[in-house]
C-alpha cells in the first residue's frame, strides 16, 4: 500500500461500545481486551472471543485504499481494543512495529498467474508471517504492563516460526521474560537459529524431546496450573492469544482492498496447522470483508481436510514434511470456530475438547455443515509441493516456499473455475528452508544480507525431556531474572 497521508475515516466510528471477551468453555469471567492480551488462555482452559463481533461498514473498508499498512492495522485492531488502548497509542505502536519491515507495503501482493496472487507475509525481521502479529503484540503487552507497573513471563510453543518471531519481538524487553519450547530436530536450521542465537538475557529457547504437539501440551499444562501461572504472571503469545488473531486480520483487509474490495469479492488459500491464520480470515469476513471462499491448506498432516471431508476430527501420528510449521495434529484455534458454529454452545465445546484429550478424536456433529459451508480444504503431498514450486518458478519466475506451495495446491483444487481473485498467503521466505529447497530446486536460496551472520553465530539452548515438572522448573528460574527497580 502507498504512503497516502490524507485523513481517513476516524477510528472507532463503527461503535463506541467497549468490546468484552468470553471463554469458549463458558466457565471463566468476561474480560477486557487488555486482560485477555495479558492472560492468553482462559482459566477454564478455553479461548477468548469477543462477546459481540464488530463490523466495519463498506464505505470504511473502501477508504482503506491507499492507506499505509499501519493506519489500517490501527483501525482494525482498534475495533477490538477500544476499551483498553487509545487511538493515538495504537497508531504509534503500529507505525513503530511495521517500520521495521523490509518492504514499504509491509505485506505486498505479487501476481503469479492470470487470477492468482501471492500475499507476501515474510518481510518482517524473522522472514515469517508471525512477525506481522508478534511485533504488534510485543508493543501492546509492554504498553499494558507499563500501565500496571507489572512484569510477565511469556511461555510459548513453536513448530518453527512463532518462536523466532516472539524472541525477536520481545528481546531486550524490561518487563517480559520469554521461554519458547520447540521440538528438537523438527525445525529447520534457520528457524532454530533465529531462536537460539539472540544473546539478550530475557529470552530463552528450549528444545523438547518430542513433537510440536508435545510442546503445545506442556504450555497448556503450565497455564492450567493456576497457582504457578499466578505466581510468575504467566502470559502467552501463541495464537491462543486473541491479540495475535486480531493483528493478523489486518492483512486480509489490506489485500482485499488492493484487489477491489468491498466492490468485489476475493478468495484466500491459507497454509495452516493451528487454524489461527485462517481463523483471522474468517474474522475479517465476519467483520464485513467480502470473502467468497476461505481454503484450508494442509500438508500430509491433513487432520483439518480429513475433518472437513468426514465430519470426524481424529489425530494421527505427525509426519515430518518440508513444511514443518504445519506438522501439527492439534489445531488449537479450531475451538474458536466450533464455538461460533455451534451457536456459542460452551457445553458442546467442553464435551468435544474433553473427548479429544481422552481419545484423540471427536465428531463435529452439527458443526460439520457450517464448517463445510464456510471453508474449502485441501492437502498437498510432498510430491505436490515439489511440483507446485517447480512449475510456478518455470511459469512466472516466482519461488514459493513449501508452505506457500501447499496453499497454491489447495487453491488450484478448490477454486479452479472461479473468476474471483485467488490469493495465496505466503507465510515464510524460502530461505528459511534451504535444505528442502535445495532438494526440490537444486540450489539453496540465500538469506537477506541483514541476516548474513545467522548461520555462524553461536547458539545457546538446553534440551529438556517432555516432562512438565522439568519445564516448570526451567521457566521458574528464567522468571527470576527481573531487572532491579521493576516490580
Amino acid at each position: 500500500m502507498g504512503e497516502d497521508r490524507r485523513p481517513g475515516p476516524p477510528f472507532f466510528q463503527e461503535s463506541l461500545r467497549p468490546v468484552t471477551y468470553i471463554s469458549t468453555r463458558g466457565e471463566a469471567a468476561s474480560l477486557t481486551f487488555e486482560d485477555v492480551l495479558l492472560r492468553g488462555l482462559a482459566r477454564d482452559g478455553g479461548l477468548y472471543v469477543p462477546e459481540v463481533w464488530p463490523v466495519i461498514p463498506p464505505e470504511t473498508i473502501a477508504a482503506f485504499a491507499g492507506k499505509p499498512f499501519a493506519e489500517v492495522a490501527a483501525h482494525v485492531i482498534g475495533c477490538f481494543a477500544r476499551s483498553s488502548v487509545s487511538e493515538d497509542a495504537l497508531l504509534a505502536m503500529a507505525r513503530d512495529a511495521y517500520g521495521r519491515f523490509g518492504h514499504p507495503a509491509v505485506t505486498p501482493l505479487v501476481q503469479i498467474d492470470r487470477n492468482r496472487w501471492v500475499l507476501e507475509l515474510f518481510h518482517g525481521p524473522t522472514l515469517a508471517f508471525k512477525d506481522v502479529a508478534m511485533q504488534m503484540l510485543a508493543r501492546l503487552m509492554d504498553h499494558a504492563l507499563a500501565g500496571r507497573n507489572q512484569r510477565a513471563v511469556i511461555v510459548g510453543a513453536t513448530s518453527g516460526d512463532t518462536g523466532g518471531a516472539a524472541i525477536e519481538a520481545f528481546r531486550g524487553s524490561e518487563r517480559v521474560d520469554v521461554v519458547i519450547l520447540f521440538p528438537e530436530g523438527r525445525v529447520s536450521d534457520v528457524q532454530r537459529r533465529m531462536m537460539t542465537t539472540p544473546t539478550d538475557a530475557n529470552v530463552h529457547a528450549v528444545a523438547i524431546e518430542g513433537t510440536f504437539d508435545d510442546c503445545q501440551a506442556l504450555v497448556k499444562a503450565l497455564f492450567n496450573d493456576l497457582a504457578f501461572r499466578d505466581s510468575i504472571n504467566l502470559a502467552g503469545v501463541n495464537s491462543i492469544n486473541w491479540a495475535r488473531i486480531v493483528a493478523q486480520v489486518t492483512y486480509y483487509f489490506v489485500a482485499g482492498v488492493a484487489l477491489g474490495a468491498p466492490h468485489r469479492a476475493v478468495s484466500f488459500a491459507v497454509p495452516t496447522g493451528n487454524f489461527g491464520d485462517i481463523l483471522a480470515g474468517w474474522v475479517a469476513k465476519r467483520m464485513g470483508l467480502p470473502i467468497e471462499r476461505l481454503t484450508i491448506a494442509s500438508n500430509e498432516n491433513d487432520i483439518l481436510p480429513r475433518a472437513h471431508a468426514t465430519g470426524v476430527y481424529e489425530m494421527q501420528g505427525v509426519v515430518e514434511t518440508t513444511s514443518p510449521s504445519m506438522d501439527i495434529q492439534i489445531s488449537s484455534n479450531f475451538e474458536r470456530f466450533l464455538f461460533e458454529a455451534s451457536g456459542r454452545d460452551a457445553g458442546y465445546i467442553r464435551g468435544v475438547m474433553g473427548a479429544l484429550q481422552q481419545g484423540g478424536r471427536f465428531e463435529l456433529g452439527p458443526c460439520a455443515v457450517p464448517f463445510r459451508e464456510t471453508f474449502d480444504a485441501g492437502a498437498a503431498s510432498e510430491a505436490d509441493v515439489a511440483d507446485a514450486i517447480r512449475r510456478t518458478k518455470a511459469g512466472s519466475g516466482y519461488l514459493l516456499d513449501p508452505h506457500t506451495a501447499c496453499g497454491l495446491v489447495a487453491l488450484e483444487r478448490t477454486e479452479a473455475q472461479s473468476e474471483v481473485p485467488g490469493i495465496v498467503l505466503s507465510t515464510a521466505h524460502p530461505a528459511k528452508f534451504p535444505d528442502a529447497m535445495e532438494r526440490i530446486m537444486g540450489e539453496r536460496p540465500g538469506l537477506p544480507q541483514r541476516l548474513s551472520s545467522l548461520l555462524t553465530d553461536p547458539e545457546r539452548f538446553p534440551v529438556l525431556a517432555n516432562d512438565v515438572v522439568e519445564v516448570k522448573r526451567f521457566v521458574a528460574e528464567a522468571a527470576r531474572a527481573a531487572p532491579e527497580g521493576v516490580s
